[in-house]
């Protein structure tokens, strides 16, 4: 596997199935990586498995903002009243002043909240969080990845650039795997059934 700057490889490896990896899983969690590691697809996964589980994405709280400096917003504007036990609609200052329709809604009594994102287990928040999941992912397939989105319209060139410029060395100087108690593979080479199994190290973390 061809990781990222300062990255370690995270195995061994060892599948197991997704109920079994879900039933680990506390109230509020966070799921970290870099991007197109492979985090949407599996938080998706989880949710789909626990009837009522909310995803926040930190992309929503960053919108028209910063690539990374929305930490106060997320902790004031979700992680509390979360913890709180209070519903969540929250609206970023950046929706307000562009627009954009609807809110960040987390109901109160949700059984399972997911905030899912490039930073959203760093250093100054990963305390709020009962557990954090990390995605490791091949460099190669990522920067793959990042190209279809680009072909498809998601993002273009430029924006890329850009966001890689400012992913790289925060991830680097991060380093969320280390806060990690859960962590996958989001480019596995070990064959699974991806609909009903997931890869995650074996090193006793």
């Amino acid at each position: 596997m061809m990781l990222g700057t300062g990255e370690p490889d995270l195995g061994p490896w060892t599948v197991v199935g997704l109920d079994e990896f879900v039933a680990r899983l506390p109230f509020l969690v966070a799921l970290d990586g870099r991007g197109s590691s492979g985090k949407s697809a599996l938080t998706s996964r989880i949710a789909a498995r626990v009837p009522g589980a909310v995803v926040v994405h930190t992309d929503d709280i960053a919108w028209h903002h910063a690539a990374f400096d929305w930490a106060d917003m997320l902790v004031t504007g979700v992680l509390e009243p979360v913890r709180r036990g209070e519903p969540v609609s929250f609206r970023p200052p950046q929706w307000e002043a562009r627009g954009r329709a609807g809110a960040i809604e987390v109901p109160a009594g949700a059984p399972l909240v997911l905030v899912e994102g490039v930073g959203s287990a760093r250093r100054e928040l990963a305390g709020r969080y009962d557990e954090i999941v990390y995605v490791q992912s091949d460099v190669r397939e990522t920067d793959r990845r990042n190209q279809v989105k680009c072909d498809a319209g998601e993002t273009n060139p430029a924006d890329l650039r850009s966001w890689m410029a400012e992913e790289i060395p925060f991830v680097a100087a991060d380093r969320p795997w280390e806060r990690a108690g859960l962590i996958v593979t989001g480019t596995p080479d070990l064959p699974h059934d991806p609909q009903r199994q997931v890869v995650i190290s074996s090193a006793g973390r």
